[in-house]
């Protein structure tokens, strides 16, 4: 479904997906994935079981406030994506909804996704935001946190080639739907919900 420009008419306030289902959220660094999921994620489905939010910056976040906080964040960054994956796969294993942070250059944390989706008989679906690198840009800088300019490259290839592949139906496999949406789609957008 490709809602940048609010092609369906009035843009859409909510994504609705079965409860149980995977959700990976992917774009370029600074494009809005966190802020999006902060906002639209609820903390639990329409059955009332949880719905966990796996973002690694929640899980950076976490680690500055503690001991480390006055280390280079590189020296302390393994442990940081060490715990982020250990809360991914406690998530996947939970049974319950799921919506993933995706950086869009990791290609096998999708495929695990999609394996856990597949063993346990779950639908897994793609959200892109899809903004231009000048947007992208500007979201890191105002969030005082950017990428390298080639880490930032190779994000650029990555997430054109998933838009790409989503606008011609053909979605990374393990997948069931892809959502494409801009800057103003994802404003619009008020709640995800499951059930």
């Amino acid at each position: 479904m490709d809602l940048r420009g609010a092609r369906q008419g009035r843009p859409a306030a909510e994504m609705r997906f079965p409860a149980g289902d995977l959700v990976v959220v992917s774009g370029l660094p600074g494009s809005g994935k966190s802020t999006l999921m902060h906002r639209i994620v609820p903390p639990l489905d329409a059955r009332g079981a949880a719905v966990h939010r796996i973002d690694s910056q929640d899980v950076r976040e976490r680690w500055e406030r503690g001991r480390l906080r006055r280390l280079p964040y590189g020296l302390y960054r393994p442990m940081v994506r060490a715990s982020h994956y250990l809360g991914l796969r406690r998530a996947l294993r939970s049974g319950h909804s799921v919506v993933v942070h995706d950086c869009g250059t990791l290609a096998w944390v999708r495929r695990w996704i999609a394996r856990s989706a597949r063993r346990g008989g779950r639908g897994l679906h793609l959200v892109l935001l899809d903004v231009s690198p000048e947007v992208a840009l500007s979201g890191q800088e105002s969030r005082g946190r950017g990428v390298s300019g080639y880490a930032f490259a190779r994000h650029r290839r990555a997430v054109a080639r998933l838009v790409s592949g989503a606008e011609a139906a053909r979605l990374p496999k393990g997948f069931d739907s892809a959502v494409l949406l801009d800057r103003g789609a994802a404003s619009a957008l008020e709640t995800v919900s499951f059930g």
